[in-house]
């Protein structure tokens, strides 16, 4: 077990003294609290230290209420299926709210809508579409994650983004309001979205158009066998790393400061695609995340782009670690090259 697993008797006191005042200040939620929750057993690189406290609402209902009675110094950080996801060793402060089983329904409605939970996963999204004979959410078959945090960062892939397909979302403020938002209120660029930071995402409406489901099941396995054949989809990854410049291709960028194949403790830039960062499987939060930061840094001195992460980072270090870019290695610092053959 890496350090991410460890949780101190200090970390679990605090933990349980936090869960008793959530207790006390919501007495009527239904949902679920776990103190010193690990979350590196939910991000896709299965690394990161724990939640002080996770909680896990039964329904919108259910968040609101919570929300509305939290005391305001208690910290709130809210999370998906864990894709997109880098949690650092030291965990994440406060409670962290994960939307489970009472934000997956989906209702298909008139006119090639589909109004699904926030916690549905995007394939399964695409998947009822296509089911349905709804073209146009094909895409979604590409991306890993939930609906919640493709409303979040404006995912997309193949030419499409939420922005192109999004009618509307529902989501509820750390006061506990619930909001109803237009596609205007979100404010949607390329893989960001302006809405205010403390909105949890709930639901979303999306607008399709009628077509044949064979041939949109056919889409979505050209989707599927694309991603196959291009991405280290079976390895212990958080997707892609860094948004692409524009006009630009971030693996490129990376390919071209030598940086495929990059090594540093037990994480790697995939040789597949360069885009990717790989969990050998005793790698920490710090091992990514210090590999990620000497990429950006090399890339800069390379050809002066500054890459910007995609991957959402969370939490803090160990007691005593750096973050962000005070992590990066010179050039002559780290792992080796690949020697492997070129691909993304």
């Amino acid at each position: 077990m890496t350090v991410t697993g460890a949780v101190s008797a200090d970390r679990m006191r605090d933990a349980n003294a936090l869960l008793e005042r959530v207790r006390q200040a919501a007495p009527e939620m239904r949902g679920r609290l776990r103190p010193a929750a690990l979350l590196g057993d939910i991000t896709w690189f299965r690394v990161g230290g724990p939640a002080d406290v996770l909680f896990s609402p039964a329904d919108e209902a259910d968040l609101a209420y919570l929300l509305a009675r939290l005391p305001e110094d208690v910290p709130v950080t809210t999370i998906g299926l864990g894709s997109n996801l880098l949690v650092r060793d030291g965990g994440i402060a406060g409670l962290v709210i994960r939307l489970g089983r009472g934000f997956g329904q989906i209702a298909l409605e008139e006119s090639g809508r589909i109004r699904v939970g926030a916690a549905v996963p995007d394939v399964k999204l695409a998947r009822t579409a296509a089911e349905a004979g709804i073209a146009g959410l094909s895409f979604y078959r590409g991306i890993p994650g939930a609906v919640g945090g493709a409303l979040r960062m404006n995912a997309g892939a193949h030419g499409t983004e939420t922005c192109d397909v999004l009618v509307e979302a529902r989501a509820v403020d750390r006061t506990g309001r619930v909001h109803r938002l237009a596609l205007a209120d979100l404010g949607y660029g390329y893989r960001h979205c302006s809405a205010p930071g403390d909105l949890i995402f709930t639901e979303a409406l999306f607008q399709g158009r009628t077509g044949d489901p064979e041939a949109i099941r056919a889409e979505m396995q050209e989707v599927a066998d694309y991603r196959e054949a291009r991405q280290p989809v079976k390895s212990r990854t958080g997707g892609s790393t860094f948004k692409n410049p524009p006009g630009r291709s971030a693996w490129r960028l990376i390919d071209e400061a030598g940086c495929r194949g990059l090594r540093i403790g037990g994480a790697h830039v995939s040789e597949k695609h360069c885009n990717f960062l790989i969990n050998e499987g005793e790698a920490t939060a710090e091992d990514i995340e210090r590999l990620g930061e000497t990429v950006r840094a090399r890339v800069r001195a390379r050809s002066g782009v500054r890459l910007e992460w995609e991957i959402k980072r969370l939490g803090l270090p160990l007691p005593g670690r750096p973050v962000g870019e005070a992590l990066a290695l010179a050039a002559h610092e780290g792992g080796q090259e690949s020697a492997g053959a070129a691909g993304m």
